[in-house]
């Protein structure tokens, strides 16, 4: 029996992909959850399984062009009778055409290699793998060597489109963080320099700054120059009211204290990396925090459906991960079954390979529950958007040292230096009493304030 092959939807806000390789021609056997096609979307770039055994039918999509999600891309004949076949049927309706068209390899030097390198050192407050890629951590950049001291930094996508156009990456001017080379970049130098064009020499590139905010590439706007938003801000617009419109939100800010936390993560970083071969960040102890409240507190863990409430069995985490093209969530799966370095290496895995476009479709759906932190930017605390169909958030603000009023054992109270974050808790009340959501909270800041979990 026929099965369709569909375009998948690789996010929340993902609304479109391209089919970039077919890597099964019409007539050939495949099996169920075999690597079928590749594609590439604003932020994911993955193989794609096979929905069924048989023999591939028909190819309705053609590489290279860009569809709608659920787009049907091609037919698998689970009978696997038929054979060969056209690979574009007369009746295929006709397909988007893609966003931007690559021209014929120009004539240009040769690129030059990428060079692997290990990633800096990171600073613990941009560890948390949450919120954005800054400059210390381009986890899906690399630097390439001109020959003449200087660094050329790009993704892997904006590397491939130059290997196959036959472009030296040290020409292309560079609008990202740090001068990174981003695909608008590449595409335009391009359209810009057809074959036999010869560019000019590119001016020097700054160097990196420390902590600094990656922001998706685009043109500068003239000041009273009326802009059209792009698709993917369009879509991201569209689900942010909706989720407004469909849950009451309300917020709970607590202030925590994460001295004791910040204390045993000083002590214990360098030998739990040595040890476990991953950076140690403050996200698994928010998490791990996060899925001892949920034990006391179920609802937090809940959705709504018709007019029920649905109790997940599982705490599937998303993370929010902001990178210089939009954001992503990808999810923890069963995270109240990990151990803490589990959820470190889960986190540090699902962030990193967000970043280097390697997520699987499955990794980004199925969250109950969010983490999001602004906080590296530096803001004491924010007021996050529910992600739908889940009913609450957690938005860490950042981490500073205060001075605080404290109680010694003799009653008296003191001035000390503490470590403090403020954490947001934005929840749906149509089903969440700011008495619950509090009782989750104060579960969550006695674990944090409190630690006792040996962190392996």
């Amino acid at each position: 029996m026929p099965t369709d092959v569909i375009m998948p939807q690789m996010g929340e806000s993902i609304f479109e992909g391209t089919l970039t390789k077919w890597l099964k021609k019409p007539g050939d056997k495949v099996q169920r959850d075999e690597p079928l096609f590749e594609i590439s979307t604003d932020k994911v770039d993955a193989e794609i399984p096979a929905p069924a055994s048989g023999v591939l039918k028909e190819v309705k999509i053609q590489e290279g062009t860009t569809v709608q999600v659920n787009t049907v891309v091609g037919v698998i004949d689970g009978d696997g009778a038929g054979g060969a076949v056209p690979s574009a049927p007369a009746k295929a309706a006709a397909p988007e055409p893609p966003k931007a068209t690559v021209p014929p390899a120009p004539a240009r030097p040769a690129q030059a290699e990428p060079s692997a390198s290990p990633h800096d050192e990171e600073d613990e407050t941009e560890t948390e793998t949450v919120v954005a890629s800054s400059a210390q951590q381009p986890s899906n950049v690399t630097e390439i060597s001109t020959g003449d001291g200087d660094r050329v930094r790009s993704s892997p996508l904006v590397r491939k489109i130059a290997k196959e156009n036959n472009v030296n990456l040290s020409q292309v001017p560079g609008t990202g963080t740090g001068g990174r080379i981003t695909k608008e970049d590449i595409l335009g130098f391009i359209q810009k320099y057809p074959a036999g064009a010869q560019a000019p020499a590119p001016a020097p590139r700054p160097a990196p700054q420390a902590a600094a905010v990656s922001v998706p590439s685009m043109p500068a706007p003239t000041p009273g120059e009326l802009v059209p938003m792009t698709k993917m801000r369009a879509i991201i617009a569209q689900r942010m009211v909706e989720s407004k419109h469909t849950s009451a939100h309300v917020h709970t800010v607590f202030k925590v204290d994460m001295t004791r936390v910040v204390k045993i993560r000083d002590r214990e970083r360098a030998k739990f990396e040595a040890r476990n071969g991953v950076k140690l960040t403050y996200m698994p102890f928010v998490a791990r925090a996060v899925i001892a409240g949920i034990k006391q507190m179920p609802i937090i863990n809940s959705s709504v459906e018709g007019d029920g409430i649905r109790y997940h069995k599982n705490v599937n985490i998303g993370i929010a991960v902001a990178l210089d093209w939009g954001l992503i969530v990808p999810v923890v799966k069963q995270a109240e079954e990990r151990s803490f370095v589990g959820l470190q290496r889960a986190i540090n895995d699902l962030a990193e390979r967000a970043r280097a476009k390697k997520l699987l479709p499955d990794e980004v759906v199925g969250g109950t529950f969010t983490i999001t932190n602004p906080g590296i930017f530096g803001p004491q605390f924010g007021m996050p958007i529910i992600m739908q169909p889940q009913v609450a958030i957690l938005g860490m603000g950042g981490l500073f040292k205060e001075p605080v009023v404290i109680t010694d054992k003799d009653g008296n109270d003191l001035i000390a230096i503490r470590s403090i974050i403020r954490l947001t808790l934005g929840y749906d009340h149509r089903i969440i009493d700011g008495a619950d959501a509090d009782k989750f909270m104060v579960a969550v800041r006695n674990s944090l304030e409190n630690w006792s979990e040996d962190i392996g």
